[in-house]
């Protein structure tokens, strides 16, 4: 397996809006019904959201336009130069960097038929919810993770020829079968977010990786499960342990590289390390996931036989 490692200790601002879709009609569910068929969305889609965890929430004030800035506050240089008596220095100033995120859209729905719904064996609208819940988390996961696979602070790790020697390589086409992540890899990436000064979260980093990853470290005797050191409520959703001052989390929609750029036949796969305010997420206030159930003959004379009825969510997020 072939592992690439980005690492983001700098605050990355994604462009990401959630899920929209029709709300034209007025939906005749009860109140209760509402509240049930919200709380299997949400529950099925949360499950996927590993990539999203991390990042900085700050919300949008409802009706606060469509970008958001975040801004980041450049470090001071030493003051090494005595002062002279009776002199005032010259003093400093404050060197702002703007990262912007703007609002995009992304949503889908799914419509039923009268005849499905007199003739299914299953309760179709609560199977669609869930499907489209689960497919919410995955949209929005995939969004996150690809933005921060753009980064350009990679470090790739060395091929291992059979007498143990490393050979450095700098681009994804130079890995091999031999390249592998270890835990003198891991170290490496952590000296280069610790020499750039980026925090951590509560005293690790953390890295996401692809189960094939974890496989390879979970092997070395220095692993140490996350049920040995922290209680069930204090772990990240996906976690599996640390090694080298890294808590890892698991997840399927790790990125995997394959064609173009890789080596023939063979697949990279993307690990992300990162501390503390790496990037940031947010959401319009009042812009909720939310489902919305259309029943038949709400559509109006756009469903003159009341022969069709869907199930759809929104949401309004930037990240």
């Amino acid at each position: 397996m072939r592992k690439l490692f980005a690492m983001f200790p700098m605050l990355t601002a994604l462009n990401l809006q959630l899920f929209a879709t029709q709300t034209t009609t007025q939906d005749s569910l009860s109140a209760e019904m509402k509240t049930f068929y919200d709380m299997t969305l949400i529950d099925e889609a949360s499950a996927n959201l590993v990539h999203d965890q991390f990042g900085q929430k700050r919300p949008i004030p409802k009706n606060g336009g469509k970008t958001i800035e975040f801004r980041k506050f450049s470090p001071l240089a030493k003051a090494t130069t005595p002062l002279t008596e009776g002199v005032t220095p010259s003093g400093n100033s404050l060197t702002v960097t703007n990262i912007t995120a703007t609002v995009q859209q992304y949503g889908d729905f799914i419509v039923q038929s009268d005849v499905l719904e007199l003739t299914a064996l299953d309760n179709t609208i609560l199977e669609a919810t869930k499907l489209l819940g689960r497919q919410a988390g995955a949209t929005l996961d995939t969004v996150v993770r690809n933005v921060l696979q753009a980064g350009t602070n990679v470090t790739y790790c060395p091929k291992l020829a059979a007498d143990g020697t490393e050979t450095a390589v700098t681009s994804r086409a130079g890995l091999d079968a031999t390249a592998q992540l270890t835990v003198d890899v891991v170290n490496q990436v952590v000296a280069k977010l610790r020499a750039q000064n980026a925090p951590t979260i509560n005293g690790k980093y953390v890295a996401i990786i692809h189960p094939y990853v974890a496989y390879d470290l979970m092997r070395d005797p220095a692993w140490i499960d996350a049920h040995k050191y922290a209680q069930p409520e204090n772990l990240y959703e996906g976690e599996l342990g640390e090694i080298g001052g890294v808590r890892f989390v698991q997840s399927t929609e790790a990125k995997v590289y394959t064609g173009t750029g890789c080596p023939t036949g063979l697949a990279v796969f993307g690990s992300l390390f990162f501390g503390e305010g790496a990037y940031g997420v947010t959401e319009i206030e009042g812009g909720g996931l939310e489902t919305i159930v259309k029943q038949k003959g709400s559509a109006g004379t756009a469903d003159p036989l009341n022969q069709r009825s869907s199930v759809g969510y929104t949401r309004a997020v930037a990240a």
